[in-house]
């Protein structure tokens, strides 16, 4: 059984002022590849994803399109997971 998964964080400091936007892939429960907003690229931690960010960063429309998540799938989501994080108490 083999098991290929990726998770997408939102990580909100100070409601919207700072977002951070962490996309981790993973494979059989080892991450080989992850994307931090903060970075701004990819970042490989196996040979193979070493490959995958190599290929990923080089392309300038994709990483423009990942660079820009941060505004259009966290900030957009933010009214959504809001009443779930903020308010609780």
């Amino acid at each position: 059984v083999f098991q290929n998964m990726q998770t997408t964080e939102c990580h909100f400091t100070n409601g919207t002022e700072k977002v951070r936007l962490v996309q981790r892939y993973i494979y059989n429960r080892q991450q080989y590849l992850m994307f931090d907003s903060d970075v701004g690229l990819h970042v490989g931690f196996t040979p193979f994803g070493e490959r995958c960010a190599k290929q990923a960063n080089s392309d300038p429309v994709f990483m423009e399109s990942r660079r820009t998540a941060v505004d259009w799938f966290c900030r957009h989501n933010y009214p959504i997971a809001a009443p779930f994080s903020v308010e609780r108490r």
